[in-house]
Order: C-alpha cells, then sequence, then structure tokens
C-alpha cells in the first residue's frame, strides 16, 4: 500500500472493511454489476433504435460512464492493492476498449442491413471483469472452506 494520505479523502475507499476487503473491492463490484445491468438495458435500445435505421443509433452515456467509473476505480485501486489493481485496471480498460468496438460493429451492421447482434465481446469482457472483482471481494465468504481443501 502507498502513502496512506496519497489522494485526501478518497483515500477513505482504501479502508478495510471486513476480512482484509478494502471499501473500493466493493464499490467497484458494484459498479460491475451496475454496468452489467446497463448494458443490458443498451441493448434493448440499440434493437429498438435499430428498427429506425443506422442514423438513429447513438451511445448509450449511461454505459459510456460506467465504463469509465470502473477505469478510473481500478487506477485508484492500483494504490491500494497493486497487484489485484493492476489486474483488474487491465480487464477494465479491455472492457473498455471492447465496448468502443462492438458499438462501432453494431454501426457497420445496420448500415449494411444485417440483423444486429448481442455484444458478444463485451460480454465476455463483463463477465472476466465481474469474476475477478467478485473474488477479489468475495472470497472470504468461502475462505473457511477453501482452507479447508487446499
Amino acid at each position: 500500500m502507498l502513502s496512506p494520505a496519497l489522494l485526501g479523502p478518497i483515500d477513505v475507499l482504501g479502508e478495510t472493511v471486513v476480512a482484509g476487503v478494502t471499501i473500493i473491492e466493493f464499490v467497484l463490484l458494484a459498479l460491475v454489476v451496475v454496468n452489467l445491468i446497463v448494458r443490458a438495458v443498451a441493448h434493448r435500445s440499440y434493437v429498438a433504435a435499430a428498427k429506425d435505421g443506422a442514423e438513429t443509433l447513438s451511445r448509450n452515456v449511461a454505459l459510456d460512464v460506467t465504463n469509465v467509473l470502473i477505469v478510473l476505480g481500478g487506477f485508484y485501486y492500483i494504490t491500494v492493492h497493486v497487484h489485484g489493481g493492476v489486474v483488474f485496471t487491465t480487464l477494465a480498460l479491455g472492457l473498455l476498449l471492447t465496448d468502443f468496438f462492438e458499438f462501432e460493429s453494431r454501426m457497420v451492421e445496420l448500415r449494411q442491413e444485417m440483423p444486429l447482434e448481442r455484444p458478444k465481446a463485451a460480454l465476455v469482457a463483463s463477465t472476466f471483469v465481474f469474476l475477478y472483482i467478485a473474488y477479489q471481494s468475495l472470497f472470504f465468504l468461502i475462505q473457511p472452506l477453501w482452507d479447508a481443501v487446499v
């Protein structure tokens, strides 16, 4: 862990809540869950907008905001736990790039008058991000069983 006064009042997120888990890990878990919900809503709106043509399709602002917040939270997580933060931020940046290109591929599908597909790559990236932060933040729930086996 770096200096406790590195970022001032934001450093309260680096405090341990339970079993070595910090607040930022729970915040990131909540952000990823919100991102998954917003992703489902965004895809429904893309499908509805696709009926009107490619010109009506626009990026979902809520999805972009949650992606940016996840990446920024990952950068802060690096200051709390270097290894976990770097892994999480790498996955989050991959999610951000995947979302960018998934939207562009939806635009191409609309211009070519193809049926709109699900954002498969973004769903896989979201799953990896969710699984990693769930492992980091909720491992204490299965730790007694894990320690008995391993």
